[in-house]
Order: C-alpha cells, then structure tokens, then sequence
C-alpha cells in the first residue's frame, strides 16, 4: 500500500511545484528568459529549472504547436532541403487540379516571400528570364536596397515589356536599387551574332554585374514543348541533336542530362545568359519550379550542384524524394562533369 501511494505522489505535482512549474515555463517560452535568469530569480540551479520545464512538457501544462501557413508543407520540405543538402526547400500545397501544371503562379508568391528573406541591402540580385521568376517578380512587395540585375536574354524580343525587362524592372522598383535590364533575345542565330550583341554598351554593362550577384532566381524547364523556353525556340533539327546528346533539363540556356552533367555547352555560344561558373560562384541560386512534368527537370539540375535553393510543389516534392540514389548535398558545389 504505502509502495503504491509513493508511486502515485511521485506521478503527481503538488500545487506549489504546480505552480512553480507554470511561472518558470512562462519566463521561458512566453517572456524568452534565459534558464540561467530564471534559476537566479528562484533561487535554484539552471539544471533545476531544466528538469522542471521538461516536466512541464510531459505533465501537459505546456503545449507547443508548431503551426506554418495552410500552403507550405513544412514536412517535405524539410526532407528535400536534407535530401539534396539545399539551403532552402520551400514546398506549396498545390491544388490536385493544377498537379499538371508546370509552375502554378502561388510558387512565385512564396518565392517573392522567400527572396524577402535572404535578399539584404547592398546585394545584387541576378533575375533569369522564366515564368516563374516573372511570377515571383509581380508578387514582390518587400525588398531591401539592392541593385538587379537580368542574367538572361528574353525569350521574345518583343514581350519585354511584361517579361524578364519588366520583372528588372519592378524588382528595382521595390528595392529603390538601380536596375540593368538585357534588352536582347536569349538566343541568337549564331555564336558571332551573339558575340556582337554582348559587346553591345547597355547588355555589357549588365554582365558586368554578373560576377557581382549575391542572389540569383532561376527557372528550370524539362526538354519537351511548352515546358522549356530553349526547347520552343530551336529547330527540330537542334531539338534532335539536343535529344541525342541525353538532355533532360534546362536552366538559363544551360543544358544537362539526367544525372545533372552538362551537355551541348555549344549552345551557350548563342544565347545572351550568364555563364554556368558565374552561376556556381553566387552565394545563394534560387530555383523556382514545380508541377509532375518538371519534376525529372527538377532533380537533374539539383543534381549539378548550382542550385542551393527550391521552391517547388508537393506534386514534384514526392517524385523528388524517391527518385534514383541520394544525391550528393548541393552546397558541395563542385562541378560534376569534373574539373
């Protein structure tokens, strides 16, 4: 009997350790007081005041919820970011409806909150051209003072206005910073075309800040139409050859195959976008990109190590968390193809 009533007030809290348990738990979660303060304001050890808050959890007096907006999808995110050793991975709850669409516009709105976050004033911010980024741009309505920069050619001349010039544009904008838009196509017929246009005064004083980008926002297309800006403006004849060569992914007129190797770098010589290195130098590459037919896109470009951060949809989320072996972490941003 006596062995039972000890169990039982071993169990229990008598109302002073009650209500001692309760302020110490209030002085830590609620005012953000230190274990050593609380312990010097009750007179007993910090090891003490450890005890009785891991207590406090298990008898129920606290209750910690961790709670994120509806759309994100804190789980998975957390596993693509430890999976692909990114910085960032962002997953939005798509509606099933969209699942098949590539890069529902609610991911440049997280994108645009994300940038908000990383983005501080002095840096430059690099934009690529792409439909997420140009998403993202129109949903951007806080940004520190920065200078922007567009790391890309346009996929058509003649819808700069409401494409990657206009993202330049209206990110400068927010920021107050100075804005260097490339008034050029992104590919060009030929490699001395291109070369010309790069020597052109305003595009050269664009690439100028391309060793200068702390921060850059990319997307990534899959090689198939409508899914890929470099895919919809080459010849079948150049989608062939691309083909053959194994690309499955694209990024900024960068091509790559399946394990994230770059290939048919011949292309590069035509279009009007930053150079891969430069990419692999700034600090912080944000992907945008999402939907199940991007979704192979999505892990071959990871794969190249010159993202270090996603933002993407739980539909392209569960293809990349299942699909080939791990993949080794981003931020060890050596190039794949080798020195």
């Amino acid at each position: 009997m006596s062995g039972m009533s000890a169990g039982r007030s071993a169990m229990r809290m008598g109302p002073a350790e009650l209500v001692q348990a309760a302020a110490m738990a209030r002085r830590f979660y609620l005012e953000g007081k230190s274990k050593i303060q609380i312990a010097e304001e009750f007179g007993v050890s910090r090891f003490k005041v450890a005890r009785v808050l891991e207590t406090a959890l298990e008898r129920d007096l606290v209750r910690i919820e961790i709670r994120v907006p509806a759309e994100l999808d804190a789980e998975r995110s957390d596993a693509l970011r430890a999976r692909y050793g990114l910085r960032h991975a962002v997953v939005v709850e798509s509606p099933a409806e969209a699942e098949e669409t590539p890069d529902p516009e609610n991911l440049g709105e997280v994108a645009a909150d994300l940038l908000g976050e990383l983005v501080n004033e002095g840096d430059v911010l690099g934009l690529a051209w792409g439909r997420s980024t140009i998403h993202m741009a129109a949903a951007l309505d806080k940004l520190p003072p920065c200078t922007v920069v567009q790391l890309t050619g346009v996929y058509d001349a003649g819808t700069a206005e409401r494409g990657s010039v206009e993202a330049v544009r209206r990110a400068a904008q927010v920021s107050g910073g100075d804005a260097h838009p490339i008034y050029a196509p992104m590919l060009l017929p030929d490699a001395a075309t291109a070369a010309a246009l790069r020597h052109q005064t305003g595009i050269a004083r664009a690439f100028e800040y391309f060793d200068k980008v702390t921060v850059a926002c990319v997307s990534i297309g899959s090689w198939e139409p409508g899914i890929s800006t470099v895919h919809d403006m080459l010849s079948d004849e150049e989608r062939s050859h691309y083909a053959s060569l194994g690309v499955a992914a694209e990024m900024s007129a960068h091509l790559f195959d399946a394990d994230g190797r770059r290939v048919g770098r011949d292309l590069g010589e035509r279009c009007i976008t930053v150079k891969a290195d430069q990419l692999r130098r700034i600090p912080e590459v944000v992907a945008i990109a999402g939907g199940q037919r991007k979704a192979a896109a999505i892990d071959a470009v990871l794969r190249s190590g010159l993202v270090t951060s996603l933002v993407t949809d739980t539909s392209a989320a569960d293809y990349l968390m299942t699909v080939g072996p791990t993949p080794r972490p981003a931020l060890n941003r050596a190039d794949p193809d080798g020195p």
